[in-house]
């Protein structure tokens, strides 16, 4: 959700973000469409798919108790790393 005095989106931003919530979630694998979860509001290249429930879930959120986080022992960065992989951005193993 962007504030009234946020910077508009370029295209190619837009582009990445719709990318990101075409996705599944990067957490518990729920299928797609994902929220686009800003790891550091207005920096929209560091942005993790989620599905609703461990984006805003008050149990298992990221923004809740993060339960399904630690039961999958995942933290922000983990979790981009497995939506920059799904991208086709991250180093092949």
């Amino acid at each position: 959700m962007r504030t009234k005095n946020a910077k508009a989106f370029t295209a190619a931003e837009r582009a990445h973000l719709q990318a990101v919530k075409d996705l599944p979630c990067s957490v518990c694998d729920a299928p797609r469409p994902s929220d686009a979860h800003h790891i550091n509001q207005g920096q929209h290249y560091t942005t993790v798919a989620l599905c609703k429930d461990c984006h805003q879930g008050s149990f298992n959120g990221i923004h809740g108790q993060k339960r399904m986080w630690a039961i999958m022992k995942m933290d922000e960065l983990a979790a981009l790393n497995v939506t920059l992989r799904r991208l086709g951005l991250g180093v092949a193993a």
